[in-house]
């Protein structure tokens, strides 16, 4: 049967690792853990770590483009935004008078 760790779990597995003299492979086979699950989770930031969140929680930040409109009533919008989402995926918004 497959265990099913939290994210905390997970780091402190892969601090613990980190602080051990042994290799990831070798403290996989101690530790009874997927080697492949392991690296996935070492890739990802650690909870204290912050991303692109300048705040630095957890909430989610919200970029208001309301600026993007211009000054005036009659100011014809013309953004085109994009988000690169990694591995190559990105997301394209615009918008035409």
């Amino acid at each position: 049967m497959r265990k099913h760790r939290t994210l905390e779990q997970w780091q402190a597995l892969v601090d613990q690792q980190r602080a051990s003299d042994l290799t990831a492979p070798q403290f996989c086979k101690k530790e009874k853990i997927g080697y492949a699950s392991f690296c996935n989770w070492r890739k990802r930031p650690s909870a204290d770590q912050s991303t692109d969140n300048s705040t630095g929680s957890d909430e989610a930040s919200f970029l208001d483009l309301s600026s993007l409109m211009g000054n005036s009533p009659s100011s014809v919008p013309g953004w085109h935004i994009v988000l690169s989402l990694g591995n190559g995926v990105e997301l394209r918004l615009s918008q035409n008078g």
